[in-house]
């Protein structure tokens, strides 16, 4: 392009800044290159060539710098021709200043993309930050930057600016006197604009400040809230420059864009902070109630186990007494040999014995840990098999209608256990109704949900429900709460002990059910227990009426485990009654000295608690390693599910509830040894 030359006009001339009177009698194109931004120069050139070598119109859009710095949009437009002697070539066109144009569709894709990057971020400095840049950047200035106010010392705090390459940061805590007279316009809501600090008068005596912190010239815009002046976005220049009106209006955008991102963040993670603390007080105060809550419910435990001790002592007293005392008058007429008198007192020892053992077994049962027999079980037909023992239990006054469901479950539970619970509230039903009314036994197979299993304090899934129901006088919501504590009884002194709905309770939830009460004073009561459903058919084992005919079973040797006396005693005469011969070993470690000797055992009866580090579990696994098949009784007052195999024996093992009746023991005794024939 070196050898064209280019003429024009004066508007021309002077917006390339090429002298005018040059350009009229024609100047080398490279003098109108001059000033074509560098960034823009290669790509222009291109074109100009391209249409040279193709006769094609030309059009480009680029950048001419200015004397100050700056930068002017100009177009232009041309087509190259031949002159008419077919060889000069001739390319007229004319270019136009766009400045205008350009910079208001950059402040509108700035203001665009500022609005996209406040969507995604949360942090108020990356968002100060973000705006800087883009004002900077947008308007070409060295530095930009937003800061908070504080009115009373005058002063900004800036976290992070955006500076131009080469410019230094201002970050930090700036005092506004030391860079000018000012802050009186900005605490009035004035933006100050500065295009010369030399030449201001507010900034005059501080331009050598300014100019040493790259802000010759500049915008400062405030941001009023309620009327007090809180933060401040600013644009500094290296050298002095005038701020167009278009210019201040995109600062005020950004301004507010900035000011209410900001804001609303900072808001936010106040708000978090704010229930984060409310969160951790409510944990601490949750944890202060419960806390008060434990000790309530461990003052109220003892009062219980105060209650439960008390009524226990009363009662076992009561059932002592007549215990010893019969022993005492059997002694009495033993010594006077009156011995035709000791039948009655016998029958008395026994049956205040056997009224203990009852309540022994109430009371593991309120705590969940009797022993129970579980069996897949027909509770349409255990209540069948009742009925008749219900109505006489409960009297001509009161009619009794049982409504059995259709195709009713079956479940697993110790059907001697279900029919005391079952004889248990129909007698509470009974005394319920003193002038006489009506008690409706229900079945029912149920299927609960989450939410209604969540209101049972059971898991979800299918059960059945057995129910109870009478017209009497009904439950106060006091009565009800307290219905399931031990020896707790509305019932006169003397007329129950308060054991058998905590029974009931006890033995529904060891069973894997539950049990609630549905009551309105003057009313009636429904009490249901609910019990988990069984996928297999039931026993078809009748029970019938035992029988005491001993089978023979020949001549047997029975090791006998126990660590108290008195049972080892009275086991060992019982099989030497039965023709056995007996052995006898008071802990573990003596037992497993016999069974692993060379003689002959023919059955095992073991207590499951022993002493001396094994238990009676652990002997009969220990003895059936070394002699399979052995025959074993377990004798327990008290045993754990875990202790007896999670409540299913193995075959050719049995289980005895201490206190238990000499006759059952003989029945199990025998009832092993034939099978072992």
């Amino acid at each position: 392009m070196g050898d064209n030359i280019v003429v024009s006009d004066a508007r021309f001339a002077r917006l390339y800044g090429v002298d005018v009177e040059r350009a009229a009698r024609g100047a080398p194109i490279e003098t109108f290159f001059t000033h074509v931004h560098p960034d823009d120069l290669d790509a222009l050139a291109a074109k100009i060539e391209r249409a040279v070598a193709t006769f094609e119109p030309f059009a480009a859009e680029y950048r001419l710098v200015q004397a100050d710095g700056s930068s002017r949009w100009v177009a232009a437009e041309g087509q190259c021709s031949l002159a008419d002697d077919g060889v000069t070539q001739h390319f007229p066109g004319i270019s136009f200043d766009i400045t205008d144009r350009r910079s208001a569709e950059a402040r509108q894709t700035a203001l665009l993309h500022l609005t996209d990057l406040l969507r995604d971020m949360d942090d108020p400095a990356d968002i100060a930050f973000a705006a800087s840049e883009i004002l900077g950047r947008t308007l070409g200035v060295s530095r930009a930057g937003y800061g908070t106010i504080d009115p009373i010392a005058e002063t900004i705090t800036v976290e992070r600016d955006w500076n131009a390459p080469g410019v230094t940061t201002i970050a930090g805590t700036l005092h506004f006197r030391q860079h000018g007279s000012y802050i009186e316009d900005l605490k009035r809501g004035e933006t100050v604009l500065c295009t010369n600090a030399d030449e201001d008068e507010r900034t005059r005596e501080q331009a050598d400040v300014l100019k040493a912190i790259t802000a010759h010239s500049f915008i400062n815009m405030p941001l009023h809230e309620n009327g007090a002046f809180v933060a401040l976005i600013y644009i500094n220049n290296a050298s002095p420059r005038i701020w167009t009106p278009q210019e201040v209006v995109f600062m005020q955008e950004i301004a507010a864009r900035t000011r209410s991102a900001t804001e609303r963040r900072r808001a936010e993670h106040e708000l978090a902070a704010l229930t984060l603390s409310l969160e951790q007080q409510v944990e601490e105060r949750t944890a202060s109630l419960m806390a008060a809550e434990d000790q309530l419910r461990q003052a109220q435990k003892m009062e219980a186990v105060g209650q439960l001790t008390g009524g226990l002592a009363h009662d076992f007293n009561n059932m002592l007494a007549g215990i010893v005392g019969s022993l005492e008058m059997m002694q009495v007429r033993i010594a006077q040999g009156r011995i035709g008198d000791l039948e009655k007192y016998v029958t008395a020892a026994q049956s205040a014995s056997r009224r203990a053992a009852a309540l022994t077994h109430r009371l593991l049962a309120f705590s969940r840990r009797q022993t129970l027999d579980p069996k897949p079980t027909d509770v349409n037909r255990l209540i069948s098999d009742m009925e008749d023992l219900i109505r006489r239990t409960v009297g001509p006054a009161i009619e009794l209608e049982v409504v059995g469901a259709g195709g009713l479950w079956t479940t697993l539970v110790d059907p001697n256990q279900l029919e005391n619970a079952l004889l248990n509230l129909c007698i509470n039903a009974r005394d319920a109704m003193p002038n006489g009314g009506r008690i409706t036994i229900e079945t029912a197979n149920k299927w609960f949900d989450p939410r209604s299993a969540r209101e049972r304090d059971l898991p979800e899934g299918q059960y059945l429900s057995l129910c109870v129901t009478d017209t009497g006088t009904g439950m106060t919501s006091e009565t009800i709460k307290r219905a399931f504590d031990p020896f707790f009884t509305t019932k006169p002194l003397g007329e129950g002990t308060g054991l058998g709905l905590s029974m009931i309770y006890g033995f529904a939830r060891q069973s894997g059910g539950q049990v609630r009460i549905y009551s309105e004073v003057g009313m009636g009561t429904t009490l249901c227990l609910y019990l988990p459903r069984h996928y297999g058919d039931a026993d078809t084992v009748g029970g019938g009426e035992p029988t005491f005919e001993l089978p023979e079973t020949g001549r047997k040797t029975v090791l006998v485990v126990d660590d108290e006396p008195t049972i080892r005693m009275l086991v060992c005469e019982l099989l030497e009654d039965l023709d056995h011969a007996s052995l006898e070993a008071s802990d573990g470690p003596a037992a497993l000295t016999i069974l692993n000797s060379n003689t002959p055992i023919d059955l095992l009866i073991t207590d499951v608690g022993l002493p001396g580090g094994l238990n009676g579990r652990q002997i009969a696994d220990a003895a059936r390693a070394t002699r399979p098949g052995l025959k074993i009784i377990f004798i327990t007052g008290f045993a754990e599910n875990a202790v007896v195999g999670n409540g299913q024996l193995e075959p050719g093992m049995r289980l005895v509830t201490k206190p238990f009746a000499m006759d059952a023991l003989k029945m199990q005794i025998a009832d092993l040894l034939i099978a072992d024939r």
